[in-house]
C-alpha cells in the first residue's frame, strides 16, 4: 500500500481504505503473554544462534523450499496478484522490511502456514483461497505475517526438530514421560502462538467482522448466509461454562493433542482482545519498538505469562476452574465441591437439627 492510502497492482492503482501502519513495532505489542515469554527467553539464551545454525544443515529445509517451487504457485504480481497484494500489505503495516515469499498450495483442506529456517516461507491452500473473501484473507496473511515477525517459523522448526529427535530415544528408562511433557508443553506454546498470530492478523486487517468471519467459516464451512458471528461467539461462552467436572476433564483431553485452539475459543479470545486497553493502545500508535527487544526483561515476561494464566482460572466460568478459584480463595468442603460437581450428593446436606442414624427426634 502506498501513502496515500492506494494498493499498487503492477498496472494500475486501486482506491482502499486507510489503513494505520506500525512503524518499528515489536511482536512484543501483540503476542500473548504466554507466548511473549517463552520468544523472549529463546532470544536471550546464551548459545541458541550457534545452535539454530547447526540445526539448519540437518533440517531438510532446501528439499521443502524446492518441493513448494516446483509442485505449487508462487505469488507473485502475475500469479494470484490479489494474494501479493495483500502480503505486501501487510508487510507494510507490521513494517516487517523482507516480503516473505509465499505459496498457494493445491489442497482442498483450508490451511495456512508458516515455516523455514534461514528465512519464512508462507504456504496457503487452495480451499483456504476459495472458502474467503478478501477482508478474510487480509486477516488470515496478516495472521502469517505475523508468524513471522514474532519469529514463530525458526522456534517452532527447532524445537519440532528436537521433539523428533527425542522421540528417537524415547527407548530410555523414563524417556517416553519426558517426550510427553516436553511435546505437551510445545503444544501449550503453539496454541498460544496462534492467539498471538490471530491479533497480528486483526492489526493488519483492522476489520474485527472479517476475522469473526474467517474463524466461523473454517468452522462452518462457506455457508455463510446461514450462519451468525454473534450466535458463534455464544457458543464459545456455552463452552466454556457448560456441563460440570467431567466435561471440564474432557475439555483438556480434547485440546492436549492440537496444535491450535478451536475456532470458538479463538473468536472469543480475538474479540476479548480487541476490547482491550492493548489493543487500543497500540491501535493510537503506543507500543514496544523492535528496537527496545533487547532490553526486554525475561523474569517481566515470565511474571506477565504467570499473571495472565492467573486471571484467566479467575475469570473462567469453567467448572473445574471456579473450583480451583473458590479452593485458592479459602473455600472449603473440597470433598464436597468435587462430588457435586460430577453430580455426586445431589441431595442437600442434612441440617444440625435433623435427625441421625435414622433415630427419631429424642432417641438415644
Amino acid at each position: 500500500m502506498s501513502d496515500d492510502g492506494s494498493e499498487q497492482t503492477g498496472r494500475e492503482r486501486v482506491p482502499s481504505r486507510q489503513r494505520r501502519r506500525f512503524p518499528g513495532i515489536s511482536s512484543r505489542a501483540y503476542e500473548h503473554p504466554a507466548d511473549r515469554s517463552a520468544l523472549v527467553a529463546l532470544r536471550k539464551l546464551s548459545g541458541f544462534d550457534t545452535v539454530f545454525k547447526a540445526l539448519s544443515g540437518l533440517l531438510p529445509e532446501r528439499s521443502l523450499r524446492l518441493l513448494f517451487l516446483s509442485d505449487s504457485v508462487r505469488v507473485s504480481e502475475r500469479q494470484f496478484a490479489h494474494l501479493h497484494d495483500m502480503l505486501r500489505d501487510a508487510c507494510y503495516i507490521l513494517d516487517l522490511e523482507k516480503v516473505p515469499p509465499m505459496y498457494v498450495n493445491q489442497d482442498p483442506q483450508p490451511n495456512a502456514m508458516c515455516i523455514g529456517l534461514d528465512e519464512p516461507v508462507i504456504v496457503v491452500t487452495t480451499g483456504l483461497v476459495e472458502l474467503l473473501d478478501e477482508e478474510e484473507m487480509r486477516a488470515v496473511v496478516g495472521h502469517e505475517v505475523g508468524h513471522a515477525l514474532s519469529g514463530h517459523s525458526v522456534y517452532r522448526t527447532v524445537l519440532l526438530f528436537l521433539t523428533t529427535l527425542a522421540l528417537r530415544v524415547a527407548w530410555i528408562p523414563l524417556g517416553n514421560l519426558a517426550v510427553m511433557a516436553l511435546v505437551t508443553a510445545l503444544r501449550e506454546w503453539f496454541r498460544k502462538s496462534e492467539l498471538s498470530a490471530d491479533r497480528a492478523g486483526l492489526l493488519v486487517g483492522q476489520d474485527l467482522r472479517a476475522s469473526m468471519r474467517g474463524l466461523m467459516k473454517l468452522a462452518g464451512g462457506n455457508h455463510l448466509h446461514e450462519m451468525n458471528v454473534d450466535a458463534f461467539l455464544e457458543q464459545a461462552e456455552e463452552y466454556e461454562s457448560g456441563g460440570d467436572l467431567r466435561d471440564s476433564v474432557l475439555k483438556i483431553l480434547n485440546v492436549l493433542p492440537r496444535s491450535h485452539p478451536f475456532a470458538t475459543i479463538r473468536a472469543a479470545e480475538l474479540k476479548k482482545w480487541a476490547a482491550s486497553r492493548d489493543f487500543q493502545r497500540i491501535m493510537d500508535g503506543h507500543y514496544p519498538r523492535r528496537s527496545e527487544d533487547k532490553d526486554a526483561s525475561v523474569g517481566d515476561s515470565f511474571r506477565e505469562s504467570a499473571a495472565s494464566y492467573a486471571e484467566d482460572v479467575k475469570s473462567s466460568k469453567d467448572p473445574l476452574m471456579r473450583l480451583v478459584t473458590d479452593l485458592a480463595g479459602g473455600a472449603g468442603d473440597l470433598g464436597g465441591r468435587v462430588r457435586r460437581g460430577f453430580d455426586g450428593f445431589r441431595s442437600p446436606p442434612p441440617s444440625k437439627d435433623a435427625p441421625r442414624d435414622g433415630r427419631k427426634d429424642g432417641q438415644e
